[in-house]
């Protein structure tokens, strides 16, 4: 006990802060289901989710270096490593690709039953998770029509561009672009896609006799995506065969503000075919060029395959299953 007292009191401003973790941790005994700490795996979980011991540091309201001794401690009694050191974060091994998911989907279900006893009869609220710009451009121009048919249910809306973000508990519902395999998700598809240039009326009289091949030297307005799936220039001009050199042209955070910018003539950007299409119709972007490929993934609606939705969550995926046959079908 001596020993444990003096361990704890040489890391009482790290371990022990308001919203720290204390001492009771290193006192414990191995647990039932022969777990390391869970308080360590927590932290392990917040660290893996930012890819960042800072991030997680500040969530849980401790030190990085406490983060990185309960990281560490959870290594050593696994005798694997769950993180590689990189200097500017950490990026997960296989072994803490594993323990990660399996840890975030089991927290997730266990918030959500603790948030279930608490709401009591609010059983009519769904948290939806997608991209900023299906969001923008797709979902929520939409939205109004489930409003109108189920004014009961009330949609929260989790709009993010990093895909790591749909794993928060309350999230229910998620609509992703990519290649239709998620760990411990089902995954439904929705529609396809296909990528073209786009730019503004006047952008496009300008440069009618453009080709293809001169795409490259034109002003090119690219988005920098989080999510790597979704495709840029580069990948439009090398899966077209069309010779070009380092990315030149403006940049931006998100699709929407590059649709505005192409919309005001200042350069061509990529478009993805159902998010621009109703800009399209309205004259606000127009096609350059013939070229058009189709887009190395599609939309697809999942859900965790180890939680039964709740009936407002299978409300809303029915629209959504309705709204996306009338998409293939227009």
């Amino acid at each position: 006990m001596a020993k444990i007292t003096t361990v704890c009191r040489a890391h009482l401003a790290e371990i022990a802060a308001p919203g720290g973790f204390g001492c009771l941790e290193l006192k414990m005994v191995r647990r039932y289901y022969d777990l390391p700490s869970l308080t360590a795996l927590a932290i392990f979980e917040a660290s893996a989710r930012h890819l960042s011991f800072k991030l997680a540091a500040g969530e849980l309201n401790v030190t990085p270096g406490a983060v990185s001794r309960q990281v560490k401690a959870v290594e050593d009694e696994l005798g694997v490593q769950l993180f590689v050191r990189l200097g500017s974060g950490v990026m997960l091994t296989s072994a803490g690709e594993d323990l990660y998911g399996v840890l975030a989907s089991g927290f997730s279900r266990a918030a959500e039953i603790v948030r279930t006893v608490k709401r009591g009869d609010r059983s009519k609220n769904v948290t939806l998770a997608c991209s900023d710009a299906f969001a923008t451009m797709w979902l929520i121009p939409r939205m109004p029509d489930f409003w109108t048919r189920y004014s009961e249910i009330a949609v929260d809306h989790l709009i993010s561009d990093n895909p790591r973000d749909y794993r928060r508990a309350e999230v229910e519902l998620r609509i992703r672009y990519g290649f239709g395999s998620w760990p411990d998700e089902n995954a439904e598809l929705l529609f396809g896609e296909t990528i073209y240039p786009v730019c503004g009326a006047e952008f496009a009289k300008v440069h009618r006799d453009a080709t293809t091949g001169s795409l490259p030297d034109l002003p090119l307005l690219h988005v920098d995506w989080v999510d790597p799936n979704w495709a840029g220039w580069d990948e439009v001009l090398r899966r077209a065969a069309v010779p070009h050199g380092p990315s030149r042209g403006r940049r931006f955070g998100k699709f929407f503000v590059a649709m505005q910018a192409a919309q005001a003539n200042q350069g061509v950007a990529v478009g993805w075919h159902h998010l621009v299409k109703s800009q399209i119709e309205e004259g606000k972007l127009v096609r350059l060029t013939e070229l058009e490929l189709p887009a190395p993934g599609s939309y697809y609606l999942t859900w965790n395959d180890n939680r039964t939705l709740s009936p407002a969550a299978e409300i809303l995926r029915s629209w959504i299953r309705e709204i996306a046959a009338q998409e293939r079908d227009s």
